[in-house]
Parts: C-alpha cells; sequence; structure tokens
C-alpha cells in the first residue's frame, strides 16, 4: 500500500493523545494480566503478541475477545470483567514505559503548543494513574480514560470534554492515536489524525480508518503542530 502524505499543520491549538500503543508501551502488562483472569476461570491463555488485536477499545471488548469465540453469553463477563480491572490496578507497572522518544517529544511539544490532554479508553483512575508515573512534569489537562460519564472512543463524549475545558472548537486540533478506533474518533471530531507506527496495530489499518499521516518515530510529530 502507498503510504499516505500529510500535510504540515501550524498553529495547532492542542493535542490529544492516546495512551495505550501511543505513548506507553502496555502490551505485556495488560495480555500477563488477562491470561492470569482466563486461566483462573478455566480458559486458555494467549500469546502477548495477540493481544495487539484485543486491546484498543476498553476492558470489556478486551475480556470478549480474549474469551474463546471471541465472547461469551449472558451473566459470565460482567464477573470477568471486574477480575480484569483488579488485575491491571495491582500489576500495571511490572513492564510499562514510555515509547523511546516519547518523554523527549513531550517535553518540546509543551513549549510549542498550548493545550496538552490524554483520551484513552483504559479505566479512568488508571489512566490517571499512568499519567502520573511516567509523564508528571507534562502540563497534560485533562487526562480522561472511561468512567460513568466517558464512554469509550469512538464515542465523542470525550473529545468534547475536552474541547470544552480548553474552550475551542475542532481546528486546528491534532489526534494521535494506534489504532483504527483513534482514527475514527479523530476524523468524526473534525481532527487532523496522526498514526503511529510504532504502537498495537498496522499502518494498513490506520491508513483505511482515516489517519491524515503516518508517522514512524515520537519526534516526526513535532512537523504537524
Amino acid at each position: 500500500m502507498t503510504r499516505q502524505k500529510g500535510v504540515a499543520k501550524r498553529q495547532t491549538r492542542g493535542v490529544i493523545f492516546d495512551l495505550d500503543g501511543t505513548l506507553i508501551d502496555s502490551l505485556e502488562d495488560i495480555a500477563r494480566s488477562m491470561n492470569r483472569v482466563l486461566q483462573a476461570a478455566g480458559y486458555p491463555g494467549h500469546a502477548i503478541e495477540a493481544y495487539r488485536y484485543f486491546v484498543g477499545d476498553g476492558v470489556r471488548a478486551l475480556v470478549e475477545r480474549s474469551l474463546p469465540g471471541n465472547g461469551a453469553h449472558g451473566e459470565e463477563i460482567d464477573p470477568l470483567v471486574d477480575k480484569m480491572r483488579l488485575q491491571l490496578a495491582e500489576n500495571w507497572r511490572t513492564h510499562t514505559q514510555p515509547y523511546p522518544g516519547i518523554v523527549a517529544m513531550l517535553e518540546q511539544l509543551k513549549s510549542a503548543v498550548p493545550n496538552l490532554a490524554v483520551l484513552s479508553n483504559k479505566p479512568h483512575s488508571l489512566t490517571v494513574a499512568h499519567v502520573n508515573q511516567f509523564f508528571p512534569d507534562i502540563p497534560f489537562s485533562p487526562v480522561l480514560g472511561v468512567s460513568e460519564t466517558v464512554p469509550p472512543k469512538p464515542n465523542l463524549s470525550g473529545a468534547n470534554r475536552i474541547l470544552n475545558q480548553w474552550c475551542l472548537d475542532s481546528h486546528p486540533i491534532v489526534y494521535v492515536g494506534d489504532t483504527k478506533t483513534d482514527m475514527e474518533t479523530a476524523k468524526a471530531a473534525g481532527f487532523y489524525a496522526v498514526g503511529v507506527t510504532w504502537g498495537f496495530r498496522t499502518a494498513e489499518e490506520l491508513l483505511n480508518h482515516g489517519a491524515d499521516v503516518l508517522i514512524d518515530h515520537p519526534s516526526e510529530l513535532l512537523a504537524y503542530c
């Protein structure tokens, strides 16, 4: 597939980042946590790499995709979702780290762009904990994960809340993510969609779902802000 070329953006008023697969490599901790939940319930686990296609749409979707037959019926899902949330809360710092070059890019970006935010499909409390742990010197505001009032992307409630806090409309806002859900969210909101190729999904998926540009290293983002 021909790699799509983007047009550099200038005077960007805000950048919204996805978290997992974009700012941090959390795949191994997520995979090991989910495998513990599955095995305790009598189900087989999966290779870590398989979780690249299970994550991205929230904990419930992760559980459903991890189960045999891509889901279970009835009342079985809710207890497994609760157990997975507990596993994540207890085991998220074992292997998770920012991707190489992320912190340096953010340090430059915070001087160049007036507004930075994180919008994740991870539970809100865990999203905040990750950002506080790995990016304590970056002025992300707000930091939003999934909660009772913020449903998972591609629902635009979280994106709209960020814009309202910033007192901005959607132009020019850059959205950075690594999955089709991120690209769909960006395009539906009217953002400039930057797909990162170091994350959990393929360049082809990102382009097929609306990426305006792909970047291969965090430092490349500065050209689009």
